[in-house]
């Protein structure tokens, strides 16, 4: 496939395939920051949807940290990857561990983006998950089953591109997903960007601060 040529490219192409929930008002749109920011900004732009954030931390094994074991996610939701924690041995003092660090880091996120601004109301909401794609989908599962207990129906996942695998998991779980490409050869996100640089804290705010469609009947 084609690369995209940045996160914003991505987000409009995807926000075409999404065209269906244009002004509805109980429709969503939340990123998984950061990288998903930039793309759900332009789908929630081209749809007229409210943006906010979704919260979610990967849960790096002990000693190799880029591979997950598992995700948190806002409302206190944990993913576990069974299979990669028995496989390397990790003990459950040792998730702990990291899962407590995991929450710091998550819990100064959210305050940091939001400004003491409460969350959007998710309730009975189409909520539709971006994110700048899917590599192992950890943070992606936690985030849907996080949305889930919080009452959001239906939960729409979509990324502009996925490892085809992953792809598969994550259909069993949200109500709907949309990608936009699952290439064979996938190995990492970044290898279908042209430019795929790391957003900061202040971008992520810099993109919430733009003015987007109010609640419905505001």
């Amino acid at each position: 496939m084609t690369r995209f040529k940045d996160r914003q490219d991505a987000g409009r192409q995807l926000a075409k395939r999404l065209r269906h929930y244009a002004e509805d008002p109980k429709v969503l749109v939340l990123a998984l920051p950061r990288g998903g920011v930039a793309v759900a900004d332009e789908v929630a732009r081209a749809i007229a949807a409210p943006l906010d954030v979704f919260l979610v931390r990967k849960l790096g094994a002990p000693g190799q940290p880029e591979l997950a074991v598992g995700a948190l996610a806002s409302g206190g939701v944990r993913v576990l990857n069974d299979d990669v924690i028995d496989a390397l041995g990790v003990t459950g003092d040792e998730l702990d561990t990291v899962a407590a660090a995991e929450q710091k880091e998550l819990e100064r996120r959210e305050a940091a983006y939001r400004r003491g601004k409460p969350p959007l109301e998710t309730t009975g909401r189409t909520v539709i998950l971006v994110d700048d794609g899917l590599a192992t989908g950890a943070t992606m599962h936690a985030a849907v089953r996080a949305l889930r207990k919080q009452g959001a129906n239906p939960v729409v996942v979509a990324v502009p591109v996925a490892a085809p695998d992953s792809l598969q998991r994550i259909r069993r779980e949200a109500d709907d997903v949309v990608c936009l490409s699952a290439p064979p050869a996938f190995q990492a996100v970044g290898q279908w960007y042209e430019r795929f640089g790391q957003l900061s804290d202040a971008d992520v705010c810099a993109f919430l601060a733009r003015k987007q469609p109010g609640p419905p009947g505001g």
